[in-house]
Order: C-alpha cells, then sequence, then structure tokens
C-alpha cells in the first residue's frame, strides 16, 4: 500500500514545522531543498536533521528529497557542475534521515524534443554518467526516483534507466499536463517507481488535486490500490489551500471505488 505524502512547502515557515503541521495528516514528507549561491539555503544543519528524525520516529513518518537542481555534466564533460555538487550536498546533509527516495531531474540541456537518434544518444550518455555519480552518493541506484517532467516525452528518460538501474518518480500531474495517456504510462512503469507524485492543473501547474476530473483520479488511485503499490504518493502542492482541498477530492475518489 502507498504511503501518502505532501511537500514540505505547505506552510511558508522551515523544514521542522511543517513537518510537525503534517504530522497527522501525511505519513511522509517531500523536503524541497535549495542552497543558492550567495543567497539563501534552506539546507538543514545537523540539528535540524536531528529534529527532522526525532519528528519522524515519533510519527511514523518517512522523507523524500528532491534534489535541487537538474543534474548534468559540466561542460568538460566533468563532476563539477552545479547540480552534481548541489545534489552531493544535499545527499550528505539529509543520509541519517534514511529518506525513502532521492527524487532527480535530469537535465535535457536544451535537447529538442523530437531530437534525432544521434542527438538522443549523445544525450543519453552524458546523463547516464551523471546519474551513475549521484547514484554513487546515494550508495543504492534504486533510492535514485527520475522524474518525468512536463515538456518532454514521458518516456525520454527510459534511454537512461536501461544503463543506470534507478527509480522512477513517474510524476502523473505532467502527464495530465501535457495530455499524455497517463493511465497507460503507470500501467507500464509501476514495476520500477518508487515515488509518484499527483497534482492538479489549471492556469497553474501544482495544483490543487480538486481541479483533475474525479474519474481519472479514481482510476489512477485504484490501479495503485489494486496492484499494492509499495511507493511514496506525493501530493505536490505548496500551500494549505490546495492541500486541504486535495486530501478532500483524495477522500471522494477513494470513496467511490
Amino acid at each position: 500500500m502507498y504511503r501518502l505524502g505532501t511537500t514540505s512547502y505547505i506552510l511558508p515557515d522551515d523544514l521542522a514545522a511543517n513537518v510537525r503541521f503534517l504530522a497527522g495528516r501525511v505519513q511522509d514528507v517531500e523536503l524541497i531543498l535549495f542552497d543558492l549561491e550567495g543567497g539563501p539555503s534552506n539546507l538543514p544543519d545537523a540539528a535540524a536533521v536531528d529534529e527532522l528524525a526525532r519528528l519522524a520516529e515519533g510519527h511514523n513518518l518517512t522523507y523524500t528529497v528532491h534534489l535541487p537542481l537538474d543534474l548534468r555534466l559540466d561542460g568538460r564533460g566533468g563532476f563539477d557542475h552545479p547540480s552534481l555538487l548541489q545534489a552531493r550536498r544535499v545527499i550528505e546533509c539529509t543520509w541519517a534521515l534514511r529518506p525513502w527516495a532521492y527524487v532527480a531531474h535530469l537535465d535535457r540541456g536544451g535537447l529538442p524534443v523530437f531530437a534525432s537518434p544521434r542527438e538522443q544518444a549523445r544525450w543519453e550518455d552524458l546523463a547516464a554518467q551523471a546519474l551513475e555519480q549521484v547514484a554513487g552518493w546515494v550508495g543504492d541506484p534504486a533510492l535514485l526516483a527520475v522524474e518525468n517532467l512536463e515538456g518532454s516525452p514521458p518516456e525520454a528518460n527510459l534511454g537512461v534507466l536501461e544503463r543506470v538501474p534507478a527509480s522512477l518518480c513517474i510524476d502523473i500531474g505532467h502527464l495530465w499536463r501535457d495530455e499524455y495517456d497517463a493511465q497507460s504510462y503507470l500501467e507500464a512503469y509501476l514495476g520500477r517507481a518508487r515515488v509518484v507524485h499527483l497534482h492538479g492543473v489549471n492556469e497553474r501547474d501544482h495544483a490543487s488535486l480538486a481541479h483533475v476530473q474525479p474519474e481519472a483520479l479514481r482510476q489512477a488511485l485504484a490501479y495503485l490500490k489494486a496492484n499494492e503499490a509499495s511507493i511514496v504518493l506525493t501530493i505536490e502542492v505548496f500551500n494549505e489551500m490546495d492541500l486541504e482541498s486535495s486530501l478532500t477530492a483524495l477522500r471522494h475518489a477513494e470513496g467511490e471505488q
């Protein structure tokens, strides 16, 4: 059965305050972290990690961690690109939390949506090298969950994942936004998924599930339950109003099954 989660940006407050607020509402919190050079950072220090660990233990919570930047090699084909350096910092400072997964994006680097086979193969080679490096820092490639992104074909990452045994983060909201057959994709690739993201789409992405057609939401939830998916199902929204209306939509969809 899936563990229901949401993000650490529901309240305009720090990580621990959000986790305290969410305890009892969800079973997993996706830590949204950033560390801007010369700017703000919310990477937890040792004391904050200890507090997050205590909250997790006390409330039977797990964490997923969203890596800050889309992963890619530097211009020389090396591992000094900011996306990789930040990924390493995030992994090192959150490792003690034993996250359920690290969610990663692969940087398409300007690759056209309909790239030539040669362009796609070159990108896959570079992306696989970057992903392998991050997998080495994590220790187990299965803890890396590579997310399908809006504006890219949902199969875009599959060539990379044939070479690196990472998991998938299936973002159903992105599939809905780009009008792909979300149910077919879910049925094809759920077996490799460690995380599934849910969110609605209206004039913006990551809107409340209240903006999802009830039948589409019911169908997705029914498939997850029928297959006893051992995943974290993250409602990926970023304020309290969207979370509460999303939970209501989820309860209604589950009640129709």
